[in-house]
């Protein structure tokens, strides 16, 4: 028997190379490195293509049972041969494919079997096989995304020569759908809704999913919880758990998970009321642009769930520590499942406790708030973008004050930046000041080399004091007036509130004028107009107290400057030189004549502005 052997050739996706032989008995393929042998009976074989491709010519081969083999990198002098074997050994006719290269990106497409083919002008642009689609999602209310797994033929021997693989492609579906009775699209739903009017993108999601099973995935189904609150990606979503694999169905989004790719559990508490399930993915799950390292859940709890595993006896004593029947919280039954599906061990929190007993401490990442949690191994920081970092990964910790300066708000928190050895360096900021004692003998137990920046806490609290002090001062000095700051002296300040206190009760104020015992029938007169004898009672109300003037010029003058800041507060300067009293005595000299012609001057401009309020307190009195 004569056998007809190519060699390097592909088979399938895989990246190796191997050798295929026809003979009267069937088709083989072998691989080089690791002898993988793939074997088609003589009677299996039913069709033959032969396709243009990326690896030179293809040969397809279709089988009783509807599959298909493809084998890449023949030669086009090699159609003949192939052509007149096939015919001779298996009377099978090698159908030559037509294969577009106009190069559009507008055409049909067309799922044929187990594949997706995009046709341009009735010929193949590309095809997509369907089980390689891990994801299929609506990217918006036209488009389409798929996202595809990643080859699991790559091994470690094979992956320095692994090609690059597309990760996602994205379809615009413009347009609308009407769903035929009785179509695929519409057999999830109610025969009410059948014949109604939907997006064709709806109907292309749908038609993907259930060809590519992650739609109703082919399967039994060993447990499922719906509702289930995941904050990483935010939203609720429905948890299938599979033998294999892991299903999250959400309102936009749908995921299939394999187990294989978890590669750590995390059960921690968040706070008395709540307890957050991690799963840590070594291919992240990704939402547009988007990529999410980190499945955060969160249950409450308190919530319990009974539940009963659709597996046999003989299947659940294959997996470690798992149970027939559940009775106990949801977070417990959740993360005792996965524990045995996935065989991972769960990372709970070690022995660390902050100041009130929780296992993590809150924390910033630059404009982010989390919850900084100290573990046996690592320091993990669960947050919209979570972070996991390694103790063995870290070079050394700086425990420092930035930000708030000297101040009280300083020296309520603190910051730890971690520098790592390899990658940059992460500073955590806003930590409660109470939290310093536990983190600093978590890290030494942890023989982590540490570095303390912190100012010592009483030059802070002095620094604070004196800062808060001259705050408190220049609030009380200022009052609402603006120049308070540049008057020098106790005496001013009390002078200028005895002012104050004239001007004020020149408005009728009861209060102030009761306080005042000797003040009465002045202030009644002054209300009523009459400021003669203001005048000559506030002279003896001030030679009582500080007996700095006794001419009836400095009253004057006194009492202007108590008018003057009603009109204009902004001019202070003859106030600064009242202590000394020959410059007091100058200045009254000096401002005699002014007295004198400002009654009549100003008191239409006074009575004009003040008016309305003069007339209300005649008619009050």
């Amino acid at each position: 028997m004569s056998t007809t052997q190519f060699d390097k050739i592909y088979h399938g996706l895989s990246p190796e190379v191997g050798k295929f032989r026809v003979a009267n008995s069937g088709m083989a393929w072998k691989g080089e490195e690791n002898e993988k042998v793939v074997a088609l009976p003589s009677g299996d074989i039913k069709w033959a293509q032969w396709f243009r491709v990326a690896r030179n010519f293809q040969l397809r081969v279709g089988l009783k049972d509807r599959r298909r083999e493809t084998f890449d990198g023949f030669m086009r002098e090699d159609h003949d041969k192939l052509a007149s074997l096939l015919k001779q050994y298996f009377a099978v006719t090698l159908e030559v494919k037509d294969v577009t290269f106009k190069g559009w990106n507008w055409g049909v497409t067309d799922i044929q079997g187990q594949d997706l083919a995009f046709l341009v002008s009735n010929k193949t642009a590309f095809e997509l096989p369907l089980n390689q689609v891990a994801n299929s999602n609506i990217a918006g209310k036209t488009e389409v995304s798929l996202e595809f797994a990643s080859s699991p033929s790559a091994g470690k021997k094979s992956s320095r020569n692994a090609p690059d693989e597309m990760t996602e492609i994205r379809f615009y579906v413009p347009g609308t759908h009407v769903r035929a009775r009785g179509s695929d699209a519409g057999s999830q739903k109610s025969d009410d809704e059948e014949g109604e009017e939907m997006s064709a993108a709806q109907a292309f999601h749908d038609a993907i999913k259930e060809k590519a099973e992650i739609g109703q995935v082919a399967g039994d189904l060993v447990l499922s919880f719906e509702e289930v609150l995941v904050l990483t990606p935010r939203g609720r979503y429905d948890l299938d758990m599979f033998i294999d694999f892991l299903r999250l169905r959400g309102k936009t989004y749908d995921y299939k998970i394999l187990y294989s790719s978890i590669s750590k559990l995390f059960l921690l508490p968040k706070d008395d009321q709540h307890v957050l399930f991690i799963l840590g993915l070594s291919t992240p799950i990704r939402q547009g642009q988007t990529r999410y390292q980190y499945l955060v859940m969160q249950f409450a709890r308190e919530e319990e769930t009974t539940a009963e595993l659709n597996m046999s006896e003989e299947d659940i004593a294959k997996y470690d520590k798992l149970k027939k029947h559940y009775e106990d919280p949801t977070f417990e039954v959740v993360s005792g499942v996965f524990r045995a599906l996935s065989k991972k061990k769960i990372i709970s929190s070690g022995a660390f406790q902050s100041r009130s007993g929780h296992p993590g401490i809150k924390a910033n990442f630059k404009a982010v708030q989390g919850d900084l949690f100290m573990l046996e191994k690592y320091i993990f920081f669960v947050s919209k973008q979570p972070m996991l970092i390694e103790l063995s990964d870290i070079h050394q910790c700086v425990f420092s004050r930035v930000g708030a300066g000297v101040g009280a708000t300083a020296a309520r928190t603190f910051d730890l930046k971690i520098i790592t050895k390899g990658g940059p360096e992460l500073t955590f900021t806003s930590i409660n000041k109470e939290e310093h004692e536990p983190v600093e003998s978590y890290l030494k137990d942890k023989k982590i080399k540490l570095k303390n920046e912190m100012v010592p806490d009483v030059d802070l609290l002095a620094a604070g004091a004196g800062d808060s002090d001259e705050e408190m001062q220049s609030v009380a000095s200022s009052g609402d007036e603006r120049p308070r700051p540049r008057v020098g002296g106790d005496d001013d300040d009390s002078e200028e509130d005895e002012d104050f206190e004239a001007s004020s009760s020149d408005e009728g104020s009861p209060t102030e004028s009761e306080s005042d015992s000797s003040g009465g029938g002045v202030t009644a007169s002054d209300a009523s107009g009459d400021r003669e004898l203001a005048k000559g009672s506030k002279t003896k109300k001030l030679s009582k107290k500080k007996a700095k003037a006794k001419e009836k010029g400095s009253d004057d003058e006194d009492e202007d400057e108590g008018e003057k800041p009603k009109k204009a507060a902004a001019k202070p300067k003859p106030k600064p030189a009242k202590p000394k009293k020959d410059d007091d005595a100058m200045d009254v000299d000096d401002e005699k004549p002014k007295p004198k012609p400002k009654p009549k001057v100003k008191s239409t401009p006074k009575d004009d502005e003040d008016g309305p309020a003069k007339k209300k307190q005649k008619i009050s009195i």
